[in-house]
């Protein structure tokens, strides 16, 4: 079974909406991991249907080194993003962690991505499944 970490901070809407629609869409084929920078946005992950869920550094540095897939906003890749929530010991354990990264472009930081396209969250977390983590998950599911 493939292994999802969906990583978010704050009030955890972003990760919420992730992880709901890949509920719907492989159900118990896909064992997600709500990976929180905080308790609040854990929590709302857990509720949203995540099968495990952890808070903070040490969690977040230890669970991506587990996981085959890494989704989460480009904050995950930004040190001090999120108001200083996304520490660098965090960014640098997914940068260096060997599963494939999913990045939505969403930013609150003063970062414009050129060649993106603006568009609704749920539009892209579409995007996301279809084009993407559907070509993963079969692929493991094949081997």
């Amino acid at each position: 079974m493939i292994r999802i970490a969906v990583i978010d901070g704050q009030g955890g809407g972003i990760g919420t909406t992730i992880i709901k629609r890949i509920k719907e869409v492989f159900g118990e084929r896909a064992e997600l991991w709500a990976l929180g920078t905080n308790a609040i946005a854990t929590a709302q992950m857990m509720k949203a249907g995540a099968n495990r869920g952890a808070t903070g550094e040490n969690a977040i540095r230890h669970s991506v080194a587990q996981a085959d897939v890494i989704i989460g906003t480009i904050s995950i890749l930004l040190a001090n993003a999120m108001m200083g929530e996304m520490t660098a010991s965090m960014v640098c354990a997914i940068g260096e962690s060997k599963a494939a990264k999913l990045i939505v472009p969403l930013t609150q930081e003063p970062i414009s991505i050129v060649g993106t396209i603006r568009e609704p969250l749920p539009h892209m977390v579409d995007r996301l499944i279809t084009e993407h983590l559907s070509h993963i998950v079969t692929s493991r599911e094949g081997n």
